[in-house]
């Protein structure tokens, strides 16, 4: 999608978006595009929020998101300027997808090639093969659907999800991912195989939305990839963009306060910031940030903030996560880009996790190994991973005090690591680092340490997900994984676009969407 807009010399409106995740840059790149001048604006020392970069010892960790699909989403944004995204940074195809183990050494090499994937299944589960043809024939329609219609279309009001309700009856959106996996494959291992997806935008497969099976869709017909560089590299790109169109980034700058013209007004609009201590004037204000954290702390001087937080608090929130960050002195030749070892429970762990708040022992973990598609993001001879483990959020695990547990887990971890994916791993490591569920919420301000914002079912999606657009603050939206559509890269970037085409409507802008 090409576009004529040019950055304008002398803006007249004023926008500030807090956050730089790709939900905030992305947001920012399509308000400048349109002429708005835009202000960025990072607590932290670097961009990215989420897509932090670790450098130590010569590796490059990224400290997520690791998976990059649905590329045309970023594509349209360096289009927007009438640039090629390939003139700033290269994504690279990996495959396998995923490589899916189990503890007794089987696995799953889960690619783009229907072909491969059917002779896989055909070994594990030969009844399994008509049925899953029929799993991907339904993916589509909720892809289709789900995506290709809903996905940059804000729900402003209830209208709108009744316009919307034939297809979600229709693709029997009250139904799990589990569920709806299980109505069509039968054997265990394949039912996990197609259903861990709704993970990786924080939903249980026991209880997300079976709209979240496009996911595997998606990833069928257009990949996925990784950017040369690492994730951070993408986010660099992102960055040049958005200055080459006259925008301003702004690093360690504290926003503690969305200032309005009156505290109780049903009619009240944003008026600017409060950036470490000082009051900003802005026209209209994008948050990136958390938004239980932008309405509790940001908004907390108002009646408006104080009831939404109240709202919110009653919401259900995504899992956490636990993370560690390591590199080795040695390669592992055997290991692909990206894998998920599955513990010996699925559903039971699950409900540790989303409903229990137990620390189990028997974690599943996803392994992100970005030295096998990119050599130079770790010293010669060398490899860098990224181990990831999903835990209880806060509100959950009330009982995990994670300044002495952390460590503990930390050797739970790599004891199953190394029994399994990366024999004689502890010997070999040469550099550490740990990331909890206290660092979701002190690092990043998520409530209760929430990894993906609120969880992904179906009374918390779409108009029932914190809107696009505060319906009476004027100048006041949202980007990001709270709002619609949700978490996840593609997710987060076309809630820019979707916020992006009510802020151009609101405002009388030649809209870049």
């Amino acid at each position: 999608m090409k576009s004529n807009l040019k950055p304008r010399t002398t803006a007249k409106l004023q926008a500030a978006v807090i956050g730089s995740g790709f939900g905030g840059i992305s947001a920012a790149i399509r308000l400048q595009a349109m002429g708005v001048q835009t202000t960025l604006l990072e607590k932290r020392d670097q961009p990215g929020g989420r897509a932090y970069v670790y450098r130590d010892a010569g590796f490059t960790f990224d400290a997520g998101p690791t998976v990059i699909t649905a590329p045309q989403c970023l594509e349209e944004l360096f289009a927007l300027a009438s640039k090629e995204m390939r003139e700033y940074i290269e994504l690279m195809p990996v495959t396998p997808f995923y490589r899916l183990c189990w503890d007794d050494g089987k696995f799953f090499d889960y690619d783009g090639n229907l072909e491969n994937t059917l002779r896989q299944i055909q070994e594990l589960s030969p009844q399994d093969v008509k049925g899953y043809r029929a799993f991907l024939k339904y993916s589509k329609e909720v892809f289709d659907a789900g995506y290709t219609r809903y996905v940059h279309v804000p729900f402003l009001d209830f209208r709108s999800m009744l316009q919307a309700a034939p297809d979600l009856v229709r693709l029997q959106a009250h139904r799990s991912v589990y569920s709806m996996v299980g109505r069509f494959i039968k054997h265990p291992r394949l039912r996990e195989a197609f259903s861990f997806h709704s993970l990786l935008v924080g939903g249980n497969p026991f209880d997300t939305s079976s709209i979240y099976t496009l996911i595997h869709y998606l990833e069928r017909t257009w990949g996925v990839f990784f950017p040369k560089g690492g994730t951070g590299a993408l986010v660099q790109a992102l960055l040049k963009l958005f200055r080459e169109l006259g925008g301003t980034l702004e690093l360690n700058s504290d926003v503690s306060e969305i200032t309005v013209d009156s505290e109780n007004s049903q009619n009240a609009a944003v008026t600017g910031l409060i950036v470490n201590g000082q009051s900003r004037h802005f026209d209209f204000v994008v948050s990136n940030a958390d938004v239980m954290h932008t309405y509790d702390r940001l908004l907390s001087k108002t009646a408006r903030g104080k009831i939404k937080a109240r709202a919110l608090k009653k919401k259900r929130w995504s899992m956490s996560l636990f993370l560690i960050y390591f590199g080795t002195k040695k390669k592992y030749p055997q290991l692909a880009h990206h894998s998920v070892l599955f513990g010996p429970r699925y559903k039971g762990l699950l409900d540790d996790i989303f409903k229990k708040g137990n620390l189990a022992k028997d974690m599943s973990l996803y392994l992100h190994a970005p030295t096998k598609s990119d050599s130079s993001l770790a010293p010669e001879g060398c490899e860098g991973f990224y181990v990831l483990s999903p835990v209880p959020h806060l509100g959950k695990g009330t009982e995990i005090n994670w300044a002495t547990e952390g460590p503990k887990y930390a050797e739970q971890v790599l004891d199953r690591l190394e029994k399994t994916l990366l024999p004689g791993l502890r010997s070999q490591i040469v550099t550490q680092r740990i990331f909890t569920p206290d660092d979701f919420k002190g690092e990043l301000n998520a409530h209760l340490g929430s990894a993906f914002s609120l969880e992904p079912t179906l009374t918390q999606s779409a108009y029932f997900r914190t809107h696009n657009r505060d319906s009476k603050i004027k100048g006041l939206y949202f980007v990001g994984a709270g709002t619609h559509p949700g978490a996840g890269v593609p997710g987060v970037v076309n809630s820019a676009k979707a916020t992006a085409a009510v802020i151009a409507a609101d405002w009388g802008l030649n809209g870049a969407t």
